[in-house]
């Protein structure tokens, strides 16, 4: 188990999650969201591929309509 940075909130992990596997836990929704790990966007396509460790932070942003 490895302890990650959600938007500043420390949260536990597995051990070689990825950013989409941890996005499906937080049922965060694909649409309208964008991925930063230690201040470096990750791309959507990456997210599959792109592996967690210890001490990473994650910033996710999902993008607000309105005006």
């Amino acid at each position: 188990m490895i302890t990650v940075l959600v938007n500043d909130v420390p949260r536990p992990a597995e051990r070689d999650e990825t950013v989409a596997e941890l996005l499906a836990v937080l049922e965060v929704p694909r649409r309208g969201v964008a991925v930063a790990v230690n201040g470096e966007v990750v791309r959507r396509a990456d997210w599959p591929a792109h592996r967690l460790t210890d001490g990473d932070r994650v910033e996710v942003l999902t993008a607000a309509q309105g005006g």
